[in-house]
């Protein structure tokens, strides 16, 4: 009889679709936080196909939360003290074999993931495939006029595309559904609105001067606004807020990030850069107005499931001029951002909201 690569070989027939080779599944993605955000779609649409495939997500401790409601396992890379190290790669490598991963899923794709899939194999030979993500057709876009581009594939299809390598068949995720969680800031009265205007680089944060006046105008219009920020200078920013306006709340050091889902499900709208808040939104369904200024909706990283009347851009020669935002306007003035006046933003929100109602 002649042997079916397991590479290339797919099932013949339903019954034998759902009879799987691989019954532990070990996914990788240990950051960026909006990328991890990401996967609990993917692992979704596998968990309704395949309800009987343990999967364990190798991720960070604190993302734990992201994961609400998925049947699925953990193992954190906080647990292996110099993670970055041969050792520390080795032992968890140990760790994957010992509790009986028989396929591994990188969906990071990095320099320690290719390591440990490595020294995985020396523990012995766990199948694995990788992410293809697409490099050379986002550099190719860069710094041309996208409005008449195809997108490319989103991030969580990618995802999607490494698991169905293993020779599982499923079919792409539906946009998630609003789930019934408790709201961790009380009774909800009136119309809720989220703002979350940075990010970790300048070309996907709105600009410190067009924020505050998009803070003044939420407040007048809605009666709860949200401030999503980080430490530092974002927290800053969220407090002063705060104290100036009395219907604004500063979520730093009030709502722990297992908690912050939670309250965006209860949401009316959530304004938001090319961020985590964006994709924290997609997992429960809530409406979104995305601000995009280096980068661009088309590269895959849209919130999944959001609407695209809620994306916010304005096509520019030089956009888009980096797939992540890291790198400095070459103008030196982030017009791409300037450009989505807070005018313009709370017109989309309420345009976003009129038809939701």
């Amino acid at each position: 009889m002649t042997r079916r690569s397991t590479l290339f070989y797919m099932p013949t027939n339903n019954n034998e679709a759902k009879q799987p080779k691989y019954k532990h599944l070990l996914i990788i993605r240990t950051s960026a936080l909006g990328d991890v955000a990401m996967l609990p779609h993917a692992i979704r649409a596998f968990k309704e196909a395949y309800p009987r495939v343990k999967v364990t997500v190798l991720t960070r401790k604190f993302l734990k939360p992201l994961f609400k409601g998925l049947d699925v396992n953990f193992l954190f890379i906080d647990d292996f003290s110099q993670y970055g190290d041969f050792v520390g790669l080795w032992r968890m490598a140990g760790r994957i074999k010992s509790i009986g991963v028989d396929a591994i899923a990188d969906i990071h794709g990095v320099h320690r993931s290719k390591l440990l899939r490595a020294m995985c194999r020396l523990r012995g030979m766990i199948p694995n495939r990788a992410i293809r993500k697409g490099r050379v057709e986002k550099w190719f876009r860069m710094g041309y006029s996208n409005h008449a581009a195809v997108p490319l594939k989103h991030s969580v299809i990618r995802y999607c595309d490494v698991i169905r390598r293993f020779g599982y068949q499923f079919d792409d995720p539906k946009p998630a559904t609003k789930p019934e969680l408790e709201n961790p800031m009380g009774i909800k009265s009136g119309r809720w609105i989220g703002f979350a205007p940075f990010s970790a680089h300048a070309g996907k944060t709105y600009p410190a001067e067009m924020r505050e006046r998009l803070v003044e105008m939420l407040a007048e219009r809605f009666d709860q606004v949200f401030i999503h920020s980080g430490a530092g200078d974002e927290a800053a920013f969220a407090e002063a807020m705060e104290s100036r306006y009395n219907n604004v709340t500063a979520l730093w050091r009030r709502l722990p990030f297992s908690e912050e889902r939670d309250l965006i499900s209860h949401l009316d709208c959530v304004i938001t850069m090319d961020s985590l808040v964006m994709h924290l939104a997609s997992l429960v369904a809530t409406p979104t107005v995305s601000i995009w200024g280096a980068t661009h909706p088309e590269f895959g990283f849209t919130g999944y499931g959001c609407d695209p009347d809620g994306i916010l851009q304005e096509e520019m020669p030089c956009r888009p001029c980096s797939v992540y935002g890291n790198k400095p306007c070459k103008s030196g003035d982030y017009r791409c951002l300037k450009a989505i006046t807070p005018e313009r933003v709370v017109e989309c929100v309420e345009r976003i909201l009129s038809t939701k109602a």
